[in-house]
């Protein structure tokens, strides 16, 4: 169970944006040093706040977690002795730890990742029926008067809403920060005039061809409520074919509104294999490790890295 602490730092970490991974003991068949329900989080740089058993199965947590961090998917981790019999594939994923003296645990680990941020400058009735309609779609939608908070590329939109008040300040910070899908509310012909004036301020074409103005898929909308769903229909496009590019239904891309910039994919998890002892850990910072000729050596546990330190790494088959 979730100690009080370790709840107080979950929500810590959602109120700063952060991703971790919650990591649960599900079962345990002893001797083992950590009981069923036992809870630890663990950070992006490997950092496992919390216990969830011996400094072998923590490394097996931290690498698991990285992977689950990077895919966004839960993972059951059957942590075994060595030469035990691994089960056949179950949906979980089984590693033999050379480090466990005997029994086995099982540990769910799920991710938590920060909800999408959709900044919409505005207090207009459009702005008031995004804001309604985007919580049901599992965005964080962040209501702006168009100078606070500033944009990042980690947004996922800035939809200006203001039916022409500030426009061109709103839609050059979010040009600025590189936000992938920048929304402008407001007719083809008023749009135009925006687009120009920014073109006259020296604002690229490359640039302006990045604005959706009007902003949303054309779907004959009238109402807020109407135009809410149309510009949302356009984020979650946008925010669908950044996940999955190469797959999916056909993209319902209009022909004024040039695609969001590509992001490069997600780096995968670091790993590295304990020349030891063979268990594969996360090579982080947080890992024991040593430098030799030049090179980063990590291991599973400070046991391993001072076999290494003394040699005996020279008869460890690699």
């Amino acid at each position: 169970m979730i100690t009080p602490e370790l709840a107080r730092r979950t929500r810590e970490l959602a109120d700063a944006r952060q991703p971790f991974v919650t990591a649960t003991v599900v079962r345990v068949q002893r001797p083992t040093s950590v009981l069923a329900g036992s809870v630890a989080l663990v950070l992006p740089d490997g950092t496992i706040e919390g216990f969830v058993g011996g400094s072998c199965t923590e490394q097996s947590v931290k690498a698991q977690s990285l992977r689950s961090l990077q895919t966004g998917e839960p993972i059951l981790l059957r942590v075994l002795p060595e030469g035990a019999e691994v089960p056949e594939d179950d949906g979980a994923v089984s590693v033999e730890n050379p480090c466990l003296s005997g029994g086995a645990i099982e540990i769910f680990l799920e991710p938590a990742a920060p909800a999408p941020r959709v900044i919409v400058v505005g207090e207009t009735p459009i702005a008031g029926a995004i804001e309604r309609v985007g919580g049901e779609l599992g965005l964080d939608l962040l209501m702006s008067t168009g100078h606070d908070p500033a944009p990042s590329a980690d947004d996922l939109a800035l939809i200006v809403a203001t039916h022409g008040r500030d426009e061109l300040h709103a839609l050059r910070v979010a040009l600025e920060a590189d936000v992938p899908y920048i929304g402008l509310v407001a007719s083809e012909r008023r749009g135009a005039g925006v687009l120009d004036e920014l073109r006259r301020d020296g604002v690229g074409e490359g640039l302006l061809d990045r604005i959706d103005v009007p902003a949303g898929i054309p779907i004959g909308s009238h109402t807020p409520g109407e135009i809410a769903v149309s510009i949302l229909a356009k984020v979650v496009e946008v925010r669908r074919s950044m996940s999955e590019p190469q797959g999916g239904q056909t993209p319902l891309r209009d022909a004024h509104t040039s695609p969001p910039p590509p992001r490069a994919p997600a780096e995968p998890a670091a790993l590295a294999v304990d020349p030891i002892c063979g268990m594969t850990v996360a090579a982080v910072a947080s890992t024991p490790s040593v430098e030799r000729d030049g090179e980063t050596v990590y291991f599973c546990c400070e046991g391993c890295k001072s076999k290494f330190e003394a040699g005996e790494h020279a008869s460890v088959a690699p």
